[in-house]
């Protein structure tokens, strides 16, 4: 309308500005951008979903200069884009404090990288049945100099929303790479592929060069990919799959089942294993419905010729159940939390007094418990 701005701010990121709106105006405004955009865009092909995340910030006359009007509707933007895709938020002042973190978080990830701040941790991803070790997954860490070692939920949507996310994610797959000397024979390396790595150009040549590097064959590299990385442009995501393919590697479909991927495409990716995402392996020693959920994961990843690996897996009671139900591969803190590669127990956990079983349980909970 007359008096309106709509301009691009940078990268994905778009600025409106309504003069002399009132905010009930602004909120119609919002919902019609909101509708608009959650229709599919037809590409060819392919059908292509956009997720729009909106933050409002309501200036307050003379009080508000235009660089602090954008940095509120940006910290409301973030806010929004924790409640999940599609939402919208006004700006509060407690959002300053969460912008002002997340500021300072980008701006060290910028050094993080140069001064060598980052770890790679390992954790074993074992056979269910018989706790023979087949393979770790590399886990980035960040030993972050005033408030020790964070985890990956500290950072790594910082990291991808700042674009770092791609210069750590090849850090982690040279490092994990080169790290395969010291594994056994045969055993594999998982490594996560985020979704803005997939959308790299030179994404097949990144990891094309980290194995010559390393001279790691490339069979015995796992890259994983979340389900909700694919599922914007599912189409352009299976080409992107197929051609990491061709290099001769395997491919993970991480957190299966959070990702709302029609189960129609599921035939058309090229991987060879699916994970199942924790939320469900939690309850499934308790609860029918998850362990339904995980049955039907199962009887569908066979079917279709995968394995299947549960994440999550912290008691010997869910260890019983995945046996029971035929799942192939585990990893949890059941046998080992994530740490350096060095710590790593020997490649065959002891075999249990009475293997987990349709007949009987685990009787030696020390055994499985390394």
């Amino acid at each position: 309308r007359p008096g309106h701005l709509v301009a691009r701010f940078g990268g994905d990121e778009f600025a409106i500005l309504l003069e002399d709106t009132p905010l009930p105006t602004a909120l119609l405004i919002v919902e019609r951008i909101l509708a608009v955009t959650a229709a599919p865009v037809a590409l060819g092909s392919a059908e292509v979903v956009i997720h729009t995340s909106i933050g409002l910030a309501p200036s307050r006359g003379g009080h508000t200069t235009p660089d602090q009007l954008l940095a509120e509707a940006d910290a409301a933007m973030y806010a929004a884009k924790a409640r999940g895709s599609h939402c919208f938020n006004v700006f509060e002042p407690a959002m300053r404090v969460a912008s002002e973190n997340r500021s300072r978080v980008r701006s060290e990830l910028e050094q993080a990288l140069a001064r060598g701040e980052f770890r790679v941790h390992y954790q074993p991803i074992v056979d269910v049945r018989s706790g023979a070790h087949l393979g770790v997954e590399a886990l980035v860490r960040w030993a972050h100099p005033e408030r020790g070692l964070l985890r990956p939920s500290a950072f790594i949507d910082h990291a991808e929303a700042s674009g770092q996310i791609t210069a750590i994610g090849g850090w982690v797959l040279d490092t994990a790479c080169k790290a395969t000397a010291e594994l056994p024979p045969g055993s594999h390396i998982s490594v996560n592929v985020s979704a803005r790595q997939l959308q790299q150009p030179d994404l097949v040549e990144v990891v094309a060069r980290a194995l010559q590097a390393s001279g790691l064959p490339a069979h015995r590299l796992v890259l994983e990919i979340t389900e909700t990385a694919t599922v914007a442009d599912i189409d352009g995501a299976i080409t992107r799959l197929e051609e990491l393919k061709s290099l001769g590697l395997q491919l993970a479909l991480d957190d299966f089942g959070t990702g709302y991927s029609p189960l129609s495409y599921l035939r058309r990716f090229p991987v060879d294993y699916l994970k199942i995402d924790r939320s469900f392996v939690r309850g499934i020693a308790r609860d029918e419905a998850d362990r339904a959920i995980v049955r039907g994961v199962l009887d569908m990843a066979h079917a279709l010729g995968l394995k299947a690996i549960a994440e999550g897996v912290e008691k010997v009671e869910q260890l019983e159940v995945l046996s029971q139900l035929g799942c192939d591969l585990g990893q949890g803190y059941l046998w080992m939390r994530p740490a350096r590669l060095s710590a790593l127990p020997g490649w065959r956990l002891p075999e249990p007094r009475q293997a987990p079983s349709q007949q009987g349980g685990v009787t030696d909970l020390g055994t499985w418990a390394t």
